[in-house]
């Protein structure tokens, strides 16, 4: 409620300031407003509680939205901050912060991890090469995946994913629980 009661001290004097900067008299809006000079004057000196009914007038007249007039809190930093960490000698960077669920992460493969160690799990994976050339051994595949290309495998097949032996690898991992398949689709079918 402090919060509340200190934003609503604060809409008097931003009033005001307002008024004043744009040089309009407290008559020239009354007139624009319909409000009574009075009524006015006691809003810009906190005598009298802004209301939605008095405050909507004023933001019109001034061609400002109503969140210039009561100050709304500012909202926190949507900036993630993103902790790189070393993992079988990869770099990983966690994009998800909920456990459980599908997790996103950004891995950065270095050049020299060539040699296949194919490991098995539960889950659910998809693959973005966002740079460098990707080779995944999957089963008795073996591939590799350029720039903007994707892959999706059931993690309970042998697998493993590294550099294909020209360069650092950077890629966007989506990993999900099993029976969680991601659904990407880049362009519409044909006919929808």
């Amino acid at each position: 409620m402090d919060k509340i009661a200190k934003a609503l001290s604060e809409v008097g004097p931003r009033l005001k300031r307002l008024r004043t900067r744009r040089d309009i008299t407290l008559a020239a809006l009354s007139e624009a407003t319909g409000i009574s000079k009075s009524t006015l004057s006691r809003l810009e000196s906190g005598q009298r509680k802004p209301n939605l009914e008095l405050l909507l007038p004023i933001a019109q007249a001034h061609q400002v939205p109503l969140d210039e007039l009561v100050g709304m809190p500012e909202v926190g930093d949507p900036r993630i901050r993103l902790t790189p960490r070393r993992a079988h000698g990869r770099v990983v960077v966690p994009l998800t912060r909920q456990p459980g669920g599908i997790t996103a992460w950004k891995i950065l493969v270095p050049a020299d991890q060539t040699e296949p160690e194919p490991r098995v799990h539960e889950g659910y994976e998809w693959l973005y090469v966002l740079s460098g050339r990707l080779r995944l051994v999957l089963a008795e595949r073996d591939l590799v995946l350029t720039t903007g290309q994707v892959a999706e495998f059931d993690t309970r097949l042998p697998h493993w994913f590294g550099s294909a032996g020209t360069g650092a690898v950077e890629i966007l991992s989506l990993f999900g629980p099993q029976g969680e398949r991601m659904h990407v689709r880049a362009r519409p079918r044909a006919g929808s």
